[in-house]
C-alpha cells in the first residue's frame, strides 16, 4: 500500500523536548518506519520550518519526509498554524493527484483539516485520523491557559466525523471521542509503541551518585507536571530522605544553552524557592537515542502530567525495566498497570508522589518486580511491530470500503 501521513508541525526529523516536539514526533517516525518493514511505501508530508530543507529527505528505507510550503518557513507555535492548513490542503491535492495515496492517515485536528481538504474531490482519498489530543480535554484541565484558537472547539470534532476512521491511542480517547459525536463504530483503539531494541534493560547506564536518583523526561510545559515532581521531591527531602536526587531531561535546549530557556529557569526558580536546588539538576535536550543510558540509571521514573492522551516517556522506561510513578490520567492508565509495573497516583498530587516514590525507594525488592513487568508488558503489548500490524489491519478495512472505482483509479495511476 501507499501510505501518506500528514503531520503538520510534528515532523519525525524533529529534535525532541521542546515545547511542540514531543511524542507525537516519535509516534509518527516509529509508526511509519514500522509500516515500511512490512512492505508498505510510506511519505510523510509535515510543513517547512526552515527555508533550508530540503523539498523531500530519506527517513528511512520506504519512509521519505515531504516538506511542504504553508506559511512563512520558519518555526511557528502550532496553537498559530490554522491560518495556513487550507494552503497546506491545497499542496496536498496535488501530491495526491500526481501520486495517489491508498490511505491517508493525518494527525493532530490541524492535520485533519488539512488531509480532509487536500482529499476532497469527485473520489475523495480514504482519510484514517488520529488526534494525539483533544481541545476539549485541554480547555477542561486549562482552563484560560489554553493557546488553542478558539476555532478548535467546533472544527476538531468536524475532524473526527468527516474521517473515513479515527484511530485513538486509548481507551480514555475512545470514550472522549464518542462525547464529541463521532460513532464508536468508526473508532478503533491502537496504542503509540517502544522500541525495545533501543529501550531495554540491557546497556550502559550513565554515570550517576550515591543518591537514589529520580527521573523525569519530556516537555517541561507546566501542564506535564515537573513543578508537581519538584515539589514531591521536596517533601521527600523534608521527611528526612537527603539521599535523593531528580535529573530533569527536555526543554527548548541543549544543556550548553538551559539558561537560554524559560521553562527550565521557571523550575529551577521553584527549586530555590522550596530549598532543594541541590538536589535537582537539568539535562536539557537530549537526542531520543540518548535516552536510554539515563533511564537504566534511575531508581524511578516520574510522569506527573495535568492529563494526558497518551505518555510514551512511561512505555520507554517499562521497557528499560525502571518502575514508573505515574498520574492516573489518560493512556497512563492503560500502559502502567498500578501495583504491577508501577504505581498510580491521582494528578497534580506531591504528597502522593512523594508517598509513592518513599514506598519505591525503601523496598529494592519491589522496584525489581515492577521493572521486570514492565520489560514483559511492553514486549507483549507496546512494541511498533505489533502497533503496525493493528494499524495496518485499520487501513485494510477502511481501504476494502471504499468504491471499487477508486482502486481501479490507483491501479491506472491516475488521480
Amino acid at each position: 500500500m501507499r501510505i501518506d501521513m500528514v503531520s503538520e508541525h510534528a515532523s519525525p526529523l524533529a529534535t525532541l523536548g521542546g515545547v511542540d516536539a514531543g511524542g507525537q514526533n516519535v509516534h509518527v517516525a516509529a509508526l511509519s518506519s514500522a509500516l515500511a518493514e512490512r512492505g508498505h511505501s510510506v511519505r510523510v508530508f509535515t510543513r517547512r520550518d526552515d527555508a533550508s530543507l530540503p523539498e523531500s529527505v530519506a527517513l528511512v528505507p520506504g519512509v521519505e519526509v515531504v516538506h511542504i510550503d504553508a506559511g512563512p518557513p520558519e518555526a511557528i507555535p502550532k496553537d498559530d498554524l490554522l491560518p495556513w492548513m487550507d494552503d497546506f490542503g491545497d499542496r496536498l491535492a496535488e501530491h495526491w493527484e500526481a501520486e495517489p495515496p491508498d490511505v491517508v492517515h493525518s494527525h493532530f485536528w490541524m492535520s485533519g483539516l488539512a488531509a480532509l481538504r487536500g482529499s476532497a474531490g469527485e473520489v475523495p482519498w480514504p482519510v484514517l485520523h488520529t488526534f494525539h489530543a483533544l481541545g476539549n480535554v485541554k480547555r477542561r484541565h486549562q482552563g484560560s491557559d489554553d493557546t488553542s484558537p478558539p476555532e478548535r472547539a467546533t472544527l476538531e470534532p468536524g475532524v473526527g466525523r468527516g474521517a473515513d476512521a479515527v484511530i485513538a491511542t486509548c481507551s480514555d480517547e475512545a470514550f472522549e471521542l464518542t462525547r464529541l459525536g463521532i460513532p464508536s463504530t468508526r473508532i478503533s483503539v491502537v496504542p503509540c509503541g517502544v522500541d525495545n531494541a533501543l529501550f531495554s534493560p540491557d546497556g550502559p547506564a550513565a554515570e550517576r551518585s550515591e543518591r537514589n536518583r529520580i527521573v523525569s523526561i519530556g516537555r517541561l510545559v507546566p501542564r506535564k507536571g515537573v513543578g508537581t515532581t519538584i515539589t514531591a521531591l521536596a517533601e521527600l527531602v523534608r521527611r528526612g530522605r537527603t539521599d535523593v536526587e531528580l535529573v530533569v531531561v527536555g526543554g527548548s535546549r541543549s544543556a550548553d544553552r538551559i539558561d537560554e530557556d524559560h521553562d527550565v529557569q521557571r523550575l529551577a526558580a521553584l527549586s530555590r524557592e522550596l530549598g532543594i536546588e541541590d538536589h535537582v539538576s537539568f539535562r536539557g535536550q537530549v537526542p531520543h537515542g540518548e535516552l536510554p543510558p539515563i533511564l537504566r540509571s534511575a531508581d524511578a521514573i516520574v510522569c506527573a502530567p495535568w492529563y494526558e492522551p497518551f505518555g510514551i516517556v512511561p512505555l520507554e522506561a517499562m521497557a528499560t525495566g525502571v518502575p514508573v510513578v505515574a498520574s492516573a490520567v489518560g493512556g497512563l492508565i492503560d500502559t502502567v498497570v498500578d501495583g504491577v509495573t508501577g504505581l498510580h497516583v491521582p494528578p497534580r498530587n506531591p504528597g502522593a508522589i512523594a508517598d509513592a516514590l518513599e514506598t519505591l525507594l525503601a523496598d529494592a525488592g519491589l522496584r525489581a518486580s515492577l521493572g521486570a513487568a514492565g520489560v514483559a508488558r511492553a514486549a507483549r503489548r507496546y512494541t511498533w511491530t505489533k502497533v503496525a500490524a493493528d494499524t495496518d489491519r485499520v487501513y485494510r478495512r477502511v481501504a476494502a470500503q471504499r468504491p471499487a472505482t477508486l482502486r481501479t483509479m490507483r491501479k491506472a495511476g491516475r488521480g
